[in-house]
């Protein structure tokens, strides 16, 4: 193998890994967006339960969980601080089915009991989230 295509090699290798860095950028930002549009919907839903706006505590709950599950799709596997922050990104998910299983046609306290569990799992998801995005992964 000539030099020069040692060399092209060694660019077209090092052209990729950039590539794939700049990925990995996009979605850790990508994660860093979607948590805090979760924990913005997390903390609205508890306000309008204090409230007894039943129809936002589940319309807020549902944005809780598309938010989770998106987040959930774009964890980096690999990362310990991803892994730490799944279980908590699926019990906000698990009490926010909780609360549209109930409707909005139910008394809000019984509501807001699991929106308050629900907030408190993506208080703790988001935790882990920013130590993700602290190690650069």
């Amino acid at each position: 193998m000539s030099r020069t295509s040692i060399a092209c090699t060694c660019a077209f290798l090092l052209g990729l890994l950039v590539s794939v860095q700049g990925v990995m950028a996009a979605t850790v930002k990508d994660i860093q967006a979607q948590g805090a549009a979760m924990m913005k919907d997390a903390e609205d839903m508890v306000a309008h339960g204090g409230m007894g706006d039943t129809k936002a505590i589940v319309h807020h709950c549902g944005e809780v969980t598309r938010h989770a599950e998106a987040i959930v799709k774009t964890l980096p596997p690999t990362d310990p601080h991803g892994k730490e922050a799944l279980p908590h990104l699926l019990e906000a998910i698990k009490q926010c089915k909780r609360v549209t299983e109930l409707g909005d046609k139910v008394d809000p306290g019984a509501s807001l009991n699991p929106a308050v569990k629900a907030r408190a799992a993506a208080r703790e998801a988001v935790k882990h989230l920013a130590a993700l995005r602290e190690s650069g992964a």
